[in-house]
């Protein structure tokens, strides 16, 4: 039973925790709804950090969630700059980094992700660069100026999602461009071979220059500014700035020094929630990238570090809190664009997962879907620069039945005839 006198606390300051403070609201909750965030900005979104604000299309203030007056008028208590050092689970509290003590009677956790680090020698040199948070962006987003200017050399460590859209940025700007990559294509582990080389071929024509199958093994420089990389196959690159892009690690200290059940490393790591979203206590909830949930659907436990997840799983964590039957199974979505290319991805067919990849419409013109199949059921699929057909794309997904294979790669055949067939 909820009512006006409980608190409801939610630690994190990112779109997961600025939505479920909304959705608290918008579901009538009137007890104390405090929200904790270690950055000093108001909650904001993380995709314009590596697309519209990085390329100077976006202003800064259109990546915050609310407007800042919004918190005070629904009554939504901030603590800035502020993390959150320790839960005691028996006492239902948490402790600030300030030393305030806060009561909860349910408490979110939305601390989302960091990036991991190069563990290599002259990561300390200035011009070695992560880009997560909004002062990060706010800082390449001048060095990108100023490469562009003088011609300078960008490295970037890993050829994934926020690797490729930067240097997609770096290009608009001007930039010399150097992609080190483990892996024999980008995104090899996310989409698999087939549409890494795609957009190999995209980056490349964009003047972009890769280097595979090969990780960085030092940064040199010379009175504490980086000159260039070495990898462990031998070759040097020359660079002014360095950007590590190799992923983002859950930030899970804080459940862990709780007690609280983590899921696997190996398969993602992240705070182990049931598909309610709540955690292996029962008054404490997870959501966004650092929750690791089961999902009804897929049949699997997945941990999902993109918008829509942040988007969707706060509010239905925050339903979840409130006591509502909670099954949350979206479809996982996520979008990118690079260059005059833009996709959106749904569904989850990691490398190694599918048997088959069927495209529909001209992938040399790149206006394409492309499909990822097992045993005839699609896992995921992508549409590159066509667009209004994730509904259809997701409901192919969900039906869980096999399609022709043929049809499905046939643009006069309706996608949502294909559904639900057997």
């Amino acid at each position: 039973m909820v009512d006006g006198h409980q608190t409801f606390v939610i630690v994190g300051g990112g779109l997961a925790g600025a939505k479920a403070a909304e959705t608290l609201r918008q579901e009538g909750f009137t007890g104390r709804v405090i929200l904790v965030g270690d950055e000093r900005d108001h909650p904001y979104e993380r995709p314009p950090l590596s697309k519209g604000y990085l390329l100077g299309k976006d202003e800064r203030d259109s990546v915050f969630v609310h407007e800042p007056s919004w918190y005070a008028q629904a009554d939504v208590e901030l603590h800035l700059g502020q993390s959150v050092v320790a839960v005691d689970r028996a006492a239902r509290t948490v402790r600030l980094s300030d030393g305030t003590v806060l009561g909860y009677d349910k408490l979110l956790l939305a601390t989302g992700a960091e990036p991991r680090r190069l563990d290599i020698p002259g990561t300390s040199l200035a011009g070695v660069h992560h880009l997560r948070r909004l002062a990060h962006a706010e800082r390449l987003r001048q060095v990108l100026a100023s490469l562009g200017r003088d011609n300078g050399q960008l490295v970037i460590a890993g050829a994934g999602w926020i690797g490729l859209e930067v240097a997609a940025a770096a290009r608009s700007y001007g930039a010399e461009v150097t992609v080190i990559e483990p892996e024999p294509t980008p995104l090899h582990q996310a989409i698999g071979p087939e549409l890494g080389q795609f957009f190999a071929d995209l980056h490349t024509e964009h003047g972009v220059r890769f280097h595979f199958g090969a990780r960085l093994t030092e940064i040199t420089g010379q009175d504490g500014m980086v000159l260039g990389v070495r990898t462990d196959d031998g070759d040097e690159h020359p660079a002014h700035d360095v950007l590590a892009a190799i992923g983002a690690a859950p930030r899970t200290a804080l459940a862990e020094a709780a007690g609280l059940t983590l899921a696997d490393r190996a398969h993602g790591g992240g705070i182990a929630v049931d598909a309610s979203l709540r955690t292996s206590d029962p008054d404490i909830y997870a959501a966004g990238d650092v929750a690791a949930a089961e999902h009804p659907g897929i049949g699997a436990r997945l941990r999902v570090e993109h918008w829509a997840n942040a988007l969707n799983g706060g509010p239905a964590a925050a339903r979840a809190m409130l006591g509502q039957e909670v099954a949350y199974d979206r479809v996982p979505y996520f979008f990118s664009d690079q260059y005059d290319l833009g996709m959106e991805y749904s569904g989850w067919a990691p490398a190694g997962s599918y048997d088959q990849v069927v495209v529909r419409g001209d992938a040399g013109k790149r206006e394409f879907i492309a499909f990822w199949l097992k045993e005839g059921r699609v896992l995921a699929g992508m549409n590159v620069n066509v667009w209004d057909v994730t509904a259809p794309i997701q409901q192919l997904i969900r039906s869980g039945g096999a399609v022709d294979a043929d049809a499905l790669a046939d643009p006069s055949v309706p996608l949502d005839s294909l559904s639900g067939q057997g």
